[in-house]
Formats: structure tokens, C-alpha cells, sequence
């Protein structure tokens, strides 16, 4: 059975994290799938927006704990290479969010646990069912945190924000979430499914390779000096400019009508 469920329709492809009898926890069969898939999406032309959700009632739990429970039996060197080669197989999926030239839409129900919370944060933009509650938990089991959550909470709540959530590792709602800079969207769990593909669908009509841009130069300001980051805006600006869907955009402007993007 397949760990993980593709399917495209209407430029949104979308990606469904299918182990719900273990709450969508993250399986070295679901990393391998999601790897390949997300390097499907990145080079499909028709494929303009992706949502990241989870089969069955939760989004993801975390990591496989109970798969772990027969590492953690080895010598302890073994069991510190066998992690760090784990941790490292998880890399390639933060960079392919990450490098993705197409908005990624993170669509929450019930638990976005450890790994889970990870993943939703290395989203572009994050809904969530009102009764959505999230948790990063790593310390609850002993650990630090990885999948890329470092860097990106930080960065969405503050070091403070992020040091609480961190080392107490509460659980915490979607509202809270939302409050604390983590979230973009909170909406009524039976109008989730709905309101993900109404934003979906926004974001697939729009201007697709602007929306590469947009999110190449957001993601390298996190990390560049004021003069490389000015220069990164001319450049990405001009190569718009030179693009079917500038044309388009201007032309609407001036003909007071609503534009009709290609993606190109």
C-alpha cells in the first residue's frame, strides 16, 4: 500500500500523506514517495499550486516512534549513525519545498505533531480546521527537533515564541497557532476540504512563474545582506517582466479587466 497519494486535477496537485491507522507518521516508505513525487510536481508544467494534507482524521503525527523503538536497542554508535543517516533522508524533501517554483498549501485536520509541525512550517502558506492542534513535541520524546522546524519557527514566531513551544512542547490550538504567526488560515473543520481548494484554486489561476519568484526571493532574504537581496529583486523583476503573464497583467491594468494568467 502506498504511504503516500498523488493526484492532479485542474493544475493542483495533491500530495496525501495515507498512513492513517498511525496518524500519517512519517515512514521511510512515505519520505522516499514524497521525495519522487515532489520531483514530479517541480518539473510538471501543468502543475501550478500543491496541497500537503493527510488521509483520515490528522494531518501527520510525527516521526514512526514505534519504528524507532528497535534502533534505539542497537549500540549506542549505531544507533547515532543510523539517526544522522534518517535525519539526512529527510533533507531532500525540505529542499524540494523549499526550491518548489509553485506555491505549497499545507491543509491541517486534527494532529501536526513533531515532524508534522515541521512539514506544515516548510509550506508556503498553512490552513487549519478550527479543532486542528499542534505540538512539536520532540522533547517529549527525548530529542531535538529536525525537518527543517530550526529554522523555519524562528523565523514565523520569534526566538522566544519558539524557544516555549520548543522546550515545553505543549500542545497548542489552531487558533493559538494562528495568533502566534505559525498559520495563515483558521476555518471551521467542515468547510476545510472547501476552503483549501478555494485557495487552491486562487493560486492555480494565477501568475505561476511569478509566484517561483516571489517565494525564491522571500526564502533567500532570510539569509542575504541589503545589496544582494536588492540586486536579486531587479533580476527576478526583469525576468517577469520579459514573461507572457506581465504582459497579460499590464494589459488587464489598462483595460480595466481582470487578467487571465497562464502560468508562464
Amino acid at each position: 500500500m502506498a504511504h503516500l497519494d498523488l493526484s492532479i486535477a485542474d493544475g493542483i496537485a495533491t500530495l496525501t500523506m495515507n498512513r492513517p491507522e498511525a496518524r500519517n507518521a512519517l515512514s521511510m516508505e512515505m519520505r522516499a514517495q514524497l521525495n519522487e513525487a515532489l520531483h514530479d510536481i517541480e518539473h510538471d508544467d501543468e502543475v501550478r499550486c500543491v496541497v500537503l494534507t493527510g488521509a483520515g482524521e490528522h494531518f501527520m503525527a510525527g516521526g514512526d516512534v514505534k519504528g524507532m523503538s528497535e534502533s534505539i536497542k542497537k549500540d549506542p554508535a549505531e544507533v547515532r549513525k543510523e539517526f544522522l543517516l534518517r535525519i539526512h533522508d529527510l533533507h531532500p524533501i525540505m529542499f524540494a519545498m523549499r526550491r518548489m517554483p509553485k506555491p505549497i498549501i499545507a491543509s491541517c485536520r486534527g494532529a501536526a505533531a513533531g515532524a508534522g509541525v515541521s512539514m506544515a512550517l516548510a509550506c508556503d502558506l498553512v490552513i487549519a480546521a478550527d479543532d486542528a492542534f499542534f505540538t512539536l513535541a520532540y522533547c517529549k520524546i527525548g530529542t531535538s527537533p529536525d525537518g527543517s522546524s530550526s529554522f523555519h519557527l524562528p523565523r514565523a514566531v520569534g526566538i522566544k515564541k519558539a524557544m516555549e513551544i520548543a522546550l515545553l512542547g505543549d500542545r497548542f490550538s489552531a487558533q493559538e497557532a494562528k495568533d502566534s504567526g505559525m498559520i495563515n488560515f483558521v476555518v471551521p473543520s467542515v468547510e476545510l476540504a472547501t476552503e483549501t481548494q478555494a485557495l487552491a484554486q486562487r493560486l492555480a489561476a494565477g501568475p505561476t512563474h511569478v509566484y517561483g519568484n516571489t517565494k525564491a526571493l522571500f526564502y533567500r532574504s532570510l539569509e542575504s545582506e541589503f545589496e544582494s537581496q536588492l540586486q536579486a529583486e531587479a533580476e527576478y523583476f526583469a525576468d517577469c517582466a520579459s514573461r507572457a503573464d506581465f504582459r497579460e497583467g499590464v494589459s488587464a491594468f489598462v483595460e480595466k479587466r481582470s487578467p487571465q494568467f497562464t502560468g508562464k
